[in-house]
């Protein structure tokens, strides 16, 4: 797939694309759910891409039940916008798409947060398991004070205070889950690591105190000490979380280089777009063209309204 794919040019194109992408085995009605039972409506003053459902007889397109519904952006820039925002790996500005696809800034915005909204997993399972690890780590998003205008500067924010937090789980050879949270303390943090990480994995994990207790209930607990410029435990090559700090890497690049500025109210979509890509890179086998079709196949079931895109929304 590249930028001259018909689907790219062509709502048609890009229509039947979408359809063969969602419905690989026939429409699927999203009033009932019954699979293949639908009748596509034809003729002058039919729209294009309507169906209607033989078992309930109410009437649907494929972006009905979807993040694109009732949009009147057509579905080719839909394809194009979600193709750009899967294939950058340090992100795309809302300002560059809005230009590469020939909207406003505010269309572009949205559209753009919709797309993350499409790449958020659903019911996600634990990660980890028997014989795997999974890495844990937390970074602050946040600029520098002294980077800020004089006026604006607070000797007292030092460290994470005045910042915003994330946390991060990263299963090695596998997926990425990051998660906006309010502080990095033990009560924070242990239910998330004990929901979202399989008690078989081995965990590792810097020395912070808020992983002691937990990193007990797991089958083992690899620690490396930062505070002594230890990023590889000495005789043993498997202790370390550089994988988790590869991905902050990554996260900061976009934050700093593309985005410049992430509020409190989305920063959790952002992650959500970085956990995407990161779980659906080259190295697990997974191409441009498949990242894009994987986030075509998630915008089913959501919904991102207006008045949703300013709440803010700690795990």
């Amino acid at each position: 797939m590249n930028l001259t794919d018909p689907i790219f040019t062509c709502a048609d194109k890009a229509r039947a694309h979408l359809e063969r992408t969602r419905w690989p085995h026939g429409p699927v009605c999203p009033h009932c759910g019954v699979i293949n039972e639908a009748t596509e409506i034809k003729g002058r003053s039919a729209r294009a891409g309507l169906y209607q459902c033989n078992a309930c007889r109410d009437q649907f397109t494929i972006t009905v039940g979807t993040v694109f519904e009732r949009s009147k952006v057509p579905l080719n820039k839909w394809l194009l916008a979600t193709y750009l925002m899967a294939s950058s790996k340090k992100g795309i500005s809302a300002h560059q798409i809005g230009r590469t696809i020939g909207v406003t800034y505010k269309t572009a915005w949205f559209m753009c947060h919709r797309i993350r909204e499409a790449m958020t997993e659903t019911n996600p399972a634990p990660l980890g398991g028997e014989g795997k690890t999974v890495e844990a780590d937390e970074t602050v998003i946040g600029g520098k004070e002294k980077n800020k205008r004089l006026s604006k500067r607070n000797p007292k924010n030092i460290g994470a205070v005045g910042k915003q937090i994330a946390f991060t789980l990263i299963e090695r050879n596998g997926r990425a889950r990051s998660f906006h949270v309010a502080n990095v303390t033990g009560k924070t943090l242990n239910p998330i690591l004990r929901t979202q990480v399989r008690r078989e994995s081995i965990l590792m994990t810097d020395e912070a105190g808020q992983y002691r207790n937990v990193g007990t209930e797991f089958a083992a607990h690899g620690k490396v000490n930062h505070g002594l410029n230890e990023y590889v435990r000495k005789g043993d090559a498997t202790i370390h979380s550089n994988t988790v700090e590869g991905f902050f890497s990554l996260l900061k690049r976009g934050i700093i280089g593309t985005f410049h500025h992430v509020s409190e109210a989305h920063l959790s979509r952002y992650l959500a777009e970085f956990d995407f890509r990161y779980s659906n890179r080259i190295g697990l086998g997974v191409n441009d063209t498949m990242r894009t079709d994987e986030a075509l196949r998630g915008i089913g079931g959501k919904r991102l309204m207006y008045r949703r895109t300013d709440e803010a929304a700690y795990a």
